[in-house]
């Protein structure tokens, strides 16, 4: 089965591309324009790929989504993985989100008219909770979708973009919302890296908000499972399905459990509430358990745990 990756030296992307190369049927192409406006510096995404570059089943190649030949690299492709995009919510505002109209749609507008020509068995779409908006309580995927960020409503867009061409050239679409991904990898502008490195460097942990705030915090390696199963999953074409974690918590939850995880009390500066972030994440992943048998086994400490080790052992750190 040959497999097409779109954003391979991101944070999920190169674990994907690294759980997709266990079978021993997967001949896996990775692309990555390594954009430099990204929130990943290209340093960190060229280490990403560290593993995979020596893998003889493992295709990369460095161009632009909106320039690349689709001519020399659709054909053939079994299963579409479109983890492509710029991510972020906080730096999605004013000037931009041109950045984010580029990635996010326009790349994604393209690439589905390439699949008009040359057909593929699934298409998967990696989208993101930030559609959702502001919610209260657990959220299952027929919820209301509204935003609060322009990068919210690019990922939104984008869905929107697939789900029309699955309508007009039945499109193989899955489409895939991931809540609040960590672990090893994890890009430097997201909470925990910060608050990882900060603890590190004896400097205070930057908090937006109260620290009230809760998240479903999905672990990379359970993440990664559930895309993968998407492969050989049957009766999952048209799906919208949530991908969540083992365990919700607040950040003050979070800052407690890696108190005790580096064994000192750590000093904290409140800052203002982020724009376009919800107060609380809570995902219902019951369709995702029925369609993709997904369980999600790592909690939080350990996922932590496993965060900090890496960043302790990554040298441009």
């Amino acid at each position: 089965m040959k497999i097409l990756v779109t954003g391979a030296a991101g944070f999920i992307g190169s674990h994907l591309c690294e759980k997709l190369l266990q079978n021993p049927n997967h001949e896996v192409i990775g692309l990555d324009a390594l954009v430099y406006k990204s929130p990943t510096p290209i340093h960190v995404r060229e280490y990403n790929l560290r593993y995979l570059l020596a893998h003889d089943r493992f295709t990369f190649i460095n161009q632009d989504l909106l320039q690349v030949p689709l001519s020399e690299i659709l054909p053939g492709v079994d299963i579409i993985y479109h983890l492509a995009g710029m991510p972020g919510v906080r730096s999605s505002w004013g000037e931009d989100f041109k950045t984010y109209v580029t990635n996010n749609i326009e790349a994604t507008q393209r690439l589905l008219e390439g699949c008009r020509k040359y057909p593929v068995s699934k298409f998967v779409y990696a989208s993101t909770s930030s559609v959702y908006g502001e919610k209260t309580n657990q959220v299952n995927e027929d919820a209301k979708t509204e935003p609060l960020s322009p990068y919210g409503v690019t990922k939104l867009t984008g869905e929107q973009l697939c789900k029309v061409y699955a309508t007009t050239d039945e499109l193989p679409l899955v489409i895939l919302r991931f809540f609040t991904v960590y672990g090893p990898r994890q890009r430097p502008d997201m909470a925990f890296h910060r608050f990882i490195q900060h603890i590190r460097q004896n400097k205070p942990i930057p908090i937006n908000g109260d620290g009230l705030q809760t998240r479903d915090f999905t672990y990379v390696g359970d993440c990664v499972e559930a895309i993968a199963a998407t492969a050989y999953a049957a009766n999952i074409i048209g799906e919208t399905i949530n991908i969540g974690g083992k365990e919700r918590a607040s950040v003050l939850d979070c800052i407690a459990i890696l108190e005790d995880l580096f064994g000192k009390k750590v000093d904290m500066q409140l800052l203002g509430k982020a724009s376009g972030e919800p107060r609380h994440t809570w995902a219902d992943i019951q369709k995702a358990q029925t369609l993709l048998g997904y369980q999600p086994r790592t909690d939080l400490r350990t996922g932590l745990q496993a965060e900090i080790l890496d960043l302790s052992q990554t040298p441009y750190l």
